[in-house]
């Protein structure tokens, strides 16, 4: 995997911001994200908006000068823990990088900078049909979420607004 570099995504680098972007869009494109793309709204505002929340952070990685992939972390609150807990909103790689365990070593990254805030845990989504995106959240140590197994696990809900 010679050439390819993980960093932290400073929102204020032109490099980063254009990077985030470009990925972003991608994953949106594909099946795995809607296969829609991102709006023009979103592509304008989006860094500028991640940077004005102090609980917004983000991972990249870089084949050489190439942006390859992104990890997008929102930090919440366990009300349980009374402690952070940090959201994995985001994990895209590049199809052309897929395999290569890009997203492992950026997830291994986003885990440490939640360590840094104090976090309790970590959460992601999944589509249920993803099974590589599936392997390499077990292999890493997610699980589904349940607190008392006669209840169940719980499941992801939305509600546009």
């Amino acid at each position: 995997m010679s050439g390819v570099s993980v960093v932290r995504a400073n929102y204020a680098d032109p490099l980063h911001a254009a990077a985030l972007v470009t990925l972003l869009h991608a994953y949106a494109s594909d099946p795995a994200g809607g296969g829609e793309g991102l709006s023009e709204f979103a592509r304008a505002n989006l860094v500028r908006e991640l940077a004005a929340r102090p609980q917004a952070y983000s991972v990249l990685a870089f084949d050489g000068e190439q942006p390859v992939g992104l990890v997008n972390c929102i930090e919440g609150f366990s009300t349980f823990a009374c402690k952070p807990l940090v959201n994995v909103h985001d994990v895209a790689v590049l199809a052309s990088h897929r395999g290569r365990r890009i997203a492992e070593q950026m997830l291994v990254l986003a885990e440490s900078m939640a360590r840094e805030r104090g976090a309790v845990k970590m959460t992601l989504e999944v589509l249920s049909g993803n099974a590589g995106a599936v392997r390499l959240y077990e292999r890493i140590g997610y699980a589904g979420y349940q607190l008392d197994p006669a209840m169940g696990s719980a499941r992801f809900l939305q509600k546009w607004l």
